[in-house]
């Protein structure tokens, strides 16, 4: 079972039982699920994941009045669930992790990932934000919606970024595509800087599956899934495929500048298709100031386009 399923599965067998129950007063207006750190959150958990930190166990959140008065009992009463279920021992929060599961208060929840306890109320607060940070605040799922401002802000959050902010977002990337992949990477290798090649076509693999985040309107997730989570995408999904010829052995320099060459022509595409540039341009630089302008903020219009 994956751990999502494993933990709606232990909800369901004694969680709910157990709210409903010792916590019947309360229980619309607690929200169960999981989400948070953890391969498991993101529905990326396979056998190599259960050597630690893994196990049934699922999260309660609830707004700081029903944690005031029910908050410890509730906890007390989630850690005396059975230990074991469907053959695998339960997880617990441990000192090298922090706290994970069980109860939290929500705005607590958002404090921990985002800094914040509603969540990004202005757009300088958006661009500010990494995007692996919002993609843990609004990852897993839910197994019962209850009353409180939780929803409310993983509502805000799974709505995506506000369009001038992923604009601008998409121009940073753009920006460092642009310089590392098609500047960059072909001048160091002339130079025989092999290692800065390498850097400069790292740097582009990274914004450039950042940017196809950016063109789904979704969050990019820590690095290590990055390139696993672009299966779930749907726009310009073939390009998953096109960053991973870029880290192998077999093509040349030109093969792989070739192939960096088409990445960016896709997007700039992508662009055109969603309205945002006139026309195409596969040198991605030559865009960014078409881009800016449709930004109605002056703040983030103003701004370099490395920022954000």
């Amino acid at each position: 079972m994956k751990g999502l399923e494993l933990a709606r599965s232990y909800y369901e067998t004694y969680g709910w039982a157990m709210i409903h129950e010792r916590f019947g007063a309360y229980e619309n207006r607690i929200t169960v699920g999981l989400a948070g750190e953890g391969s498991e959150c993101f529905g990326f958990d396979d056998e190599y994941s259960t050597d630690h930190d893994f196990g049934p166990a699922f999260c309660m959140w609830a707004d700081p009045e029903v944690i005031k008065e029910i908050g410890m009992s509730l906890q007390e009463a989630y850690e005396s669930l059975p230990k074991q279920h469907c053959g695998v021992a339960v997880r617990r929060d441990t000192r090298m992790t922090g706290h994970r599961t069980g109860v939290w208060e929500s705005g607590d929840f958002y404090r921990r990932f985002l800094g914040m306890p509603d969540g990004p109320e202005d757009l300088m607060d958006w661009l500010r934000l990494p995007d692996s940070y919002l993609a843990v605040a609004a990852n897993g799922a839910m197994f019962v919606d209850g009353e409180g401002r939780f929803l409310a802000i993983r509502k805000k959050l799974l709505a995506g970024y506000p369009e001038d902010v992923r604009i601008k977002k998409m121009v940073a990337r753009a920006a460092v595509m642009s310089q590392a992949g098609q500047y960059n990477f072909p001048r160091c290798l002339n130079r025989g800087e092999a290692v800065a090649a390498s850097l400069a076509l790292s740097e582009f693999i990274n914004h450039g599956m950042s940017m196809i985040y950016l063109l789904n309107r979704s969050y990019a997730p820590f690095y290590k899934w990055k390139h696993r989570g672009m299966e779930r995408l749907k726009i310009l999904t073939e390009t998953r495929q096109m960053f991973a010829q870029l880290i192998c052995e077999r093509l040349t320099a030109e093969e792989k500048q070739a192939v960096i060459e088409d990445i960016c022509r896709l997007v700039s595409e992508e662009w055109m298709r969603q309205g945002l540039i006139s026309q195409s341009d596969s040198f991605l630089q030559n865009s960014l100031d078409e881009l800016m302008s449709k930004i109605q903020d002056p703040r983030l219009r103003s701004m370099h386009w490395l920022q954000g």
